[in-house]
């Protein structure tokens, strides 16, 4: 199955909904694991990688693919992702990475911090993850674990990442209830989940989506047809107020922030037609569309335990 003619789950009715039983959620999630489990991130979706499966170079392609990505819209000074990691600050700290996918976070952050242990609703992604950091020669820890249900000590980490994943989940105010549960006073977590703005979910994802491509006659509102065309078993958009609203609940709001891949500025049907397009449009411009006119698709959260920090900005 792929992404344009998946299910909805029954009961995900929109946007921002939570299960409204344990039943729902137990359905649900385990959508979610075998739609991750058949769907890995792997970046191939359009070209082949052509390296044995698990091996250095299977790995090091993708994070050619994926990085080369982050950094149109994620400039970084030395390290993937440093502008929302301290790497230096981490060879103290004691990390969790919630969603390992195929690692490529997972050996940025074990090769800075004092323990890494990640973990995933997939066996894909623990054994592929795994690999990769004994590929890599690098320390840590990767189990399969269902992040709503988190079987750690309290205040066991003093560091939290996971990007792109708690959207996708059954429950993500469980999900967060468990981060700030783990969570050591003074620590701090990140996330990014997928940011609900006029431009990608109500004009690319509904009209260009829904007029443009003809979904529009396949779909019985705009929340199953954006459902129909993202990746995941279900999917969340939030906009900045929904999910200060949630993460509040639990968590101090250090900053929130929006970015967006340059791909999102450019809703074309034809890859190459996408492609030729991207790689003349300066990602300066693409940024400020992106990022600080918040187009983007990426909300990111900087949160830290609300008896901590009260500091609130964006």
């Amino acid at each position: 199955m792929g992404i344009s003619d998946k299910h909805v789950p029954k009961g995900f009715t929109d946007r921002t909904t939570l299960p409204a039983s344990l039943d729902e959620q137990r359905r649900w999630q385990e959508a979610n694991r075998r739609w991750w489990q058949s769907h890995p991130m792997r970046y191939d979706w359009r070209e082949k990688i052509d390296h044995r499966e698990f091996s250095r170079e299977f790995f090091e392609e993708i994070d050619r693919r994926f990085f080369s990505q982050v950094y149109e819209y994620m400039p970084w000074a030395r390290v993937p992702f440093d502008p929302l990691i301290d790497f230096d600050q981490l060879q103290h700290m004691d990390v969790l990475e919630i969603g390992v996918g195929n690692g490529s976070h997972a050996a940025l952050l074990a090769q800075h911090s004092r323990s890494f242990t990640g973990i995933d609703l997939t066996d894909y992604a623990v054994e592929s993850t795994s690999h990769r950091l004994k590929a890599f020669g690098l320390a840590g820890t990767v189990r399969q674990m269902d992040a709503e249900q988190m079987d750690f000590a309290d205040q066991s980490f003093d560091f939290v990442w996971s990007w792109g994943v708690i959207h996708h989940s059954s429950d993500t105010r469980k999900i967060l209830r468990e981060i700030a549960r783990v969570l050591r006073p003074g620590g701090r977590a990140v996330t990014m989940v997928y940011h609900r703005s006029i431009w990608n979910y109500y004009l690319v994802g509904g009209f260009v989506h829904g007029v443009l491509r003809g979904r529009i006659f396949n779909a019985k509102s705009l929340h199953e047809l954006v459902q129909s065309h993202t990746d995941g078993a279900i999917a969340r958009y939030y906009s900045k107020a929904e999910w200060r609203d949630l993460v509040s609940e639990f968590f101090a709001v250090d900053a929130i922030r929006i970015f967006g891949a340059k791909v999102e500025l450019l809703p074309l049907p034809a890859a190459s037609l996408k492609t030729g397009i991207g790689a003349i449009l300066p990602s300066r411009l693409a940024r400020f569309f992106t990022n600080t006119c918040a187009f983007g698709g990426f909300l990111v959260s900087s949160l830290s335990p609300a008896d901590y920090n009260h500091t609130i900005s964006d």
